[in-house]
């Protein structure tokens, strides 16, 4: 993988720790109800992001609607990176969250993301850290 490729799957784990702190962190507090938000938000932003570059690298698809998270879930689905249905519904999530003034949808979704969201990312970063290994062992 590229220079570029691996800076953003970076930011995308970084993203991710960042979130899973949301786990230690009182949930009531609104500055960390907010915080998850945002971070659940920038988190699928990269990890969509980092599908697409896969998508393209390592399976030479380019036939998706360029800047479509929808067709990058479906395409990243069919590569059996994902698990579509549920990422669906984080892209739902994180489309709603984007006009989320008074903090009504984070309050809905909030443990969703903690308690399943999370853990969709984490088997998304192990299957990105699988496929860089084996890319690894080809290039030896």
């Amino acid at each position: 993988m590229d220079k570029k490729f691996m800076k953003r799957f970076h930011s995308f784990q970084r993203s991710l720790r960042s979130l899973e702190e949301a786990r230690e962190r009182d949930i009531e507090d609104s500055f960390v109800l907010s915080g998850t938000g945002a971070k659940f938000s920038i988190t699928f932003e990269l990890a969509w992001k980092v599908m697409k570059d896969i998508l393209v690298q390592y399976y030479a698809i380019t036939d998706f609607v360029a800047g479509s998270p929808k067709e990058v879930l479906r395409q990243s689905f069919k590569a059996r990176l994902i698990d579509e249905q549920r990422w669906m519904e984080m892209l739902r999530v994180r489309n709603e969250l984007a006009h989320d003034y008074d903090e009504t949808v984070i309050r809905e979704y909030c443990s969703n993301i903690i308690e399943e969201y999370i853990d969709l990312f984490c088997a998304f970063e192990k299957n990105v850290i699988r496929l860089l290994s084996e890319d690894a062992e080809q290039i030896v």
